[in-house]
Protein backbone atom coordinates (compact mmCIF):
# COMPACT_ATOMS: atom_id res chain seq x y z
CA UNK A 1 0.00 0.00 0.00
CA UNK A 2 1.47 3.56 -1.07
CA UNK A 3 0.69 6.28 1.02
CA UNK A 4 -1.02 9.34 0.03
CA UNK A 5 0.78 12.58 -0.93
CA UNK A 6 -0.51 14.92 1.93
CA UNK A 7 -3.26 18.07 0.45
CA UNK A 8 -1.71 20.76 -1.16
CA UNK A 9 -2.26 24.28 0.56
CA UNK A 10 -3.08 27.16 -2.02
CA UNK A 11 -2.37 29.13 0.78
CA UNK A 12 -0.11 29.59 4.05
CA UNK A 13 -0.44 31.85 7.37
CA UNK A 14 1.56 34.73 7.25
CA UNK A 15 2.14 36.16 10.89
CA UNK A 16 4.15 39.31 12.09
CA UNK A 17 4.83 39.86 16.09
CA UNK A 18 6.26 43.55 17.41
CA UNK A 19 8.02 43.72 20.56
CA UNK A 20 8.77 47.10 22.10
CA UNK A 21 12.21 46.20 23.92
CA UNK A 22 12.41 47.45 27.56
CA UNK A 23 16.07 48.27 26.90
CA UNK A 24 18.46 48.47 23.87
CA UNK A 25 19.22 44.72 22.36
CA UNK A 26 22.96 44.93 23.71
CA UNK A 27 21.53 45.90 27.53
CA UNK A 28 23.03 43.10 29.47
CA UNK A 29 19.23 42.53 30.76
CA UNK A 30 18.28 41.91 27.43
CA UNK A 31 21.24 39.37 27.12
CA UNK A 32 18.92 35.82 27.96
CA UNK A 33 16.29 36.73 25.21
CA UNK A 34 19.35 37.11 22.78
CA UNK A 35 20.83 33.99 23.59
CA UNK A 36 17.53 32.32 23.14
CA UNK A 37 16.94 33.66 19.41
CA UNK A 38 19.35 31.04 17.81
CA UNK A 39 18.40 27.81 19.21
CA UNK A 40 14.57 28.87 18.85
CA UNK A 41 14.97 30.42 15.19
CA UNK A 42 16.66 26.79 14.76
CA UNK A 43 13.76 24.84 16.39
CA UNK A 44 11.67 26.76 13.85
CA UNK A 45 12.92 26.32 10.88
CA UNK A 46 13.17 22.58 11.60
CA UNK A 47 9.69 22.73 12.71
CA UNK A 48 7.19 20.53 11.22
CA UNK A 49 5.18 23.47 8.43
CA UNK A 50 7.36 26.29 8.34
CA UNK A 51 7.84 27.73 5.50
CA UNK A 52 9.97 30.97 5.69
CA UNK A 53 11.21 33.76 8.33
CA UNK A 54 12.62 36.55 8.08
CA UNK A 55 16.22 37.71 8.40
CA UNK A 56 18.69 41.12 8.33
CA UNK A 57 20.81 40.65 5.64
CA UNK A 58 24.07 38.67 6.85
CA UNK A 59 22.53 37.89 9.74
CA UNK A 60 20.28 34.99 11.36
CA UNK A 61 17.61 36.64 12.85
CA UNK A 62 15.82 40.12 11.94
CA UNK A 63 16.43 41.76 15.40
CA UNK A 64 18.89 44.29 13.90
CA UNK A 65 15.52 45.49 10.97
CA UNK A 66 13.77 48.20 13.09
CA UNK A 67 11.16 49.29 10.57
CA UNK A 68 8.38 49.79 13.62
CA UNK A 69 10.33 52.49 15.58
CA UNK A 70 13.89 52.10 17.18
CA UNK A 71 13.30 50.12 19.66
CA UNK A 72 10.54 47.77 18.48
CA UNK A 73 11.86 44.28 16.83
CA UNK A 74 9.81 42.43 13.78
CA UNK A 75 9.13 38.69 13.45
CA UNK A 76 7.65 37.90 10.19
CA UNK A 77 7.34 34.13 9.08
CA UNK A 78 5.34 31.62 6.97
CA UNK A 79 3.42 28.49 8.10
CA UNK A 80 2.20 26.16 5.87
CA UNK A 81 -1.44 26.05 8.66
CA UNK A 82 -2.79 27.71 11.44
CA UNK A 83 -2.17 24.61 13.37
CA UNK A 84 1.77 24.50 12.14
CA UNK A 85 2.29 27.94 13.68
CA UNK A 86 0.36 27.75 16.81
CA UNK A 87 2.35 24.05 17.63
CA UNK A 88 5.46 25.49 17.29
CA UNK A 89 4.78 29.00 19.05
CA UNK A 90 2.75 27.11 22.32
CA UNK A 91 3.55 23.15 22.47
CA UNK A 92 7.45 23.63 21.56
CA UNK A 93 10.71 25.19 23.15
CA UNK A 94 9.61 28.92 21.81
CA UNK A 95 7.08 28.96 25.12
CA UNK A 96 10.05 29.61 27.24
CA UNK A 97 10.14 32.65 25.37
CA UNK A 98 6.73 33.52 25.91
CA UNK A 99 6.35 32.84 28.93
CA UNK A 100 9.32 34.99 29.64
CA UNK A 101 8.51 38.00 27.61
CA UNK A 102 7.77 40.61 30.04
CA UNK A 103 11.45 40.52 31.20
CA UNK A 104 12.51 41.91 28.09
CA UNK A 105 9.35 44.02 26.05
CA UNK A 106 6.78 46.84 27.20
CA UNK A 107 3.34 45.45 27.66
CA UNK A 108 1.06 46.06 24.42
CA UNK A 109 -1.59 48.39 24.61
CA UNK A 110 -2.75 46.98 21.15
CA UNK A 111 -2.58 44.37 18.97
CA UNK A 112 1.20 43.39 18.35
CA UNK A 113 0.17 39.88 16.61
CA UNK A 114 -1.22 39.73 13.09
CA UNK A 115 -2.03 36.87 11.03
CA UNK A 116 -2.89 36.60 7.18
CA UNK A 117 -3.48 34.40 4.60
CA UNK A 118 -1.21 34.60 1.49
CA UNK A 119 -1.14 32.20 -1.81
CA UNK A 120 1.25 29.65 -1.64
CA UNK A 121 5.14 30.50 -2.54
CA UNK A 122 4.45 34.25 -1.81
CA UNK A 123 6.82 36.04 0.84
CA UNK A 124 5.58 38.79 2.82
CA UNK A 125 6.92 41.89 2.57
CA UNK A 126 8.11 44.30 5.94
CA UNK A 127 5.66 46.58 4.75
CA UNK A 128 3.13 44.33 3.78
CA UNK A 129 2.99 42.84 7.48
CA UNK A 130 3.23 45.96 8.96
CA UNK A 131 -0.08 47.12 6.54
CA UNK A 132 -1.76 43.99 7.86
CA UNK A 133 -0.74 45.11 11.88
CA UNK A 134 -2.60 48.41 11.21
CA UNK A 135 -5.63 46.76 9.43
CA UNK A 136 -6.04 44.90 12.73
CA UNK A 137 -5.51 47.84 14.74
CA UNK A 138 -8.13 49.72 12.58
CA UNK A 139 -10.95 46.97 12.11
CA UNK A 140 -10.19 44.41 14.32
CA UNK A 141 -10.01 41.28 12.79
CA UNK A 142 -11.35 40.05 9.40
CA UNK A 143 -10.31 37.81 6.96
CA UNK A 144 -7.40 40.01 5.77
CA UNK A 145 -5.76 40.93 9.28
CA UNK A 146 -6.81 38.56 12.41
CA UNK A 147 -5.26 36.87 15.47
CA UNK A 148 -5.75 33.05 16.61
CA UNK A 149 -8.71 33.89 18.68
CA UNK A 150 -10.22 35.65 15.62
CA UNK A 151 -9.49 33.08 13.31
CA UNK A 152 -10.12 33.03 9.24
CA UNK A 153 -9.89 30.30 6.65
CA UNK A 154 -7.22 30.49 4.15
CA UNK A 155 -10.86 30.75 1.69
CA UNK A 156 -12.38 33.62 3.59
CA UNK A 157 -8.63 35.18 2.27
CA UNK A 158 -9.63 38.88 0.80
CA UNK A 159 -7.52 36.49 -2.70
CA UNK A 160 -8.99 33.00 -2.51
CA UNK A 161 -9.90 32.00 -5.62
CA UNK A 162 -10.87 28.34 -6.33
CA UNK A 163 -7.72 26.81 -7.89
CA UNK A 164 -7.52 23.26 -9.33
CA UNK A 165 -4.08 21.71 -8.96
CA UNK A 166 -2.02 18.58 -9.89
CA UNK A 167 1.01 17.98 -7.79
CA UNK A 168 4.21 16.19 -9.41
CA UNK A 169 4.96 12.84 -7.33
CA UNK A 170 8.92 13.95 -8.76
CA UNK A 171 11.07 13.66 -5.85
CA UNK A 172 11.75 17.20 -4.21
CA UNK A 173 15.06 18.65 -4.27
CA UNK A 174 18.14 17.60 -2.30
CA UNK A 175 18.01 19.31 1.12
CA UNK A 176 13.96 19.57 1.46
CA UNK A 177 13.59 20.10 5.64
CA UNK A 178 11.64 17.16 7.11
CA UNK A 179 11.50 14.32 4.25
CA UNK A 180 8.33 15.91 3.28
CA UNK A 181 8.37 13.77 0.42
CA UNK A 182 6.09 15.38 -1.42
CA UNK A 183 4.88 18.75 0.22
CA UNK A 184 8.16 20.58 -2.38
CA UNK A 185 6.62 18.57 -4.91
CA UNK A 186 5.87 21.59 -7.75
CA UNK A 187 2.57 22.32 -8.48
CA UNK A 188 0.70 23.20 -11.70
CA UNK A 189 -2.71 25.04 -12.17
CA UNK A 190 -4.86 23.56 -14.61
Amino acid sequence: MTASPPATHTHHLAQLNVATLRHPIDDPRIAPFVEMLDPVNAAADGAPGFVWRLVEDGAADATGLRPAGEDVIVNLSVWETREALWDFAYRSGHLESMRRRREWFERHVQAHLVLWWVPAGHLPTVAEALERLADLRTHGPTPRAFTFTSSHTADEAPDAAPVHQAVSAAVPPDGFRRGDEFAGARRSIS
